[in-house]
């Protein structure tokens, strides 16, 4: 009985071991002009620990690794990245970080909200601060751009000025990718909104800027 139970335990150590040992999600592909590695986070409490606190519901970080592979430099954007969900076809392109943890004023159109976090799309734009309730906008057109809808509306930020800039969202800065020219390796975080839960295999990282088009799928 005693021999059965260490070996129990020895069992369930191991597979503690290797549960743990596991990981994130990573990606990684490239072509002649460029290397490309991203580690998804896709949980809150995988989020939580990439960025150092708490993020609203479907937030996806991602961190990525660029290395440039001709000896030339190149220009960094975090423009040319995109995120795709082929669970439900749903699509985001990178939020800067007073989008998720400052103030901001979202204009869609002709409409105008006031909001405190991140919006995405439920069959209209939701809006909603960190940890508070979320306010709906008028209309159930196309997406914000990272809705479950294919169609991307034209959207643009008006940032305010915060007397105080709050830990979350300076943390946010400092580790987002950082768009410049370079020829050496570059790392740095890109953060996405998908609504739902997702799994990696569902997920695809898009590139598309000076090193051509390249595609990041996630095992």
């Amino acid at each position: 009985m005693r021999v059965r139970l260490v070996c129990l335990l020895v069992s369930v150590g191991f597979a503690l071991a290797a549960d743990k040992g596991k990981g994130p999600p990573v990606g990684k592909a490239g072509n002649k002009a460029l290397q490309i590695e991203a580690t998804a986070y896709l949980d809150r409490a995988g989020v939580a620990q990439a960025v150092g606190g708490q993020l609203d519901e479907g937030i996806v970080v991602l961190e990525v690794k660029l290395t440039p592979l001709a000896g030339e430099k190149m220009a960094i954007s975090r423009d040319d990245f995109l995120l795709r969900s082929f669970k439900d076809g749903q699509k985001s392109k990178p939020y800067s970080p007073s989008e998720l943890a400052g103030s901001s004023v979202l204009r869609v159109g002709s409409r105008t909200a006031s909001a405190g976090g991140v919006g995405y799309e439920e069959r209209g734009p939701v809006w909603g601060g960190l940890g508070g309730p979320l306010g709906r906008m008028p209309g159930s057109g196309g997406g914000i751009g990272n809705s479950a809808s294919t169609t991307e509306a034209v959207a643009t930020i008006d940032e305010k000025k915060s007397e105080k800039e709050s830990p979350l969202l300076a943390a946010l800065k400092e580790k987002i990718l950082t768009e410049k020219e370079s020829a050496e390796p570059v790392t740095g975080q890109l953060y996405f909104l998908l609504e739902g839960k997702h799994k990696a295999k569902d997920l695809e990282l898009e590139y598309k800027g000076p090193a051509g088009r390249i595609f990041v799928p996630f095992k």
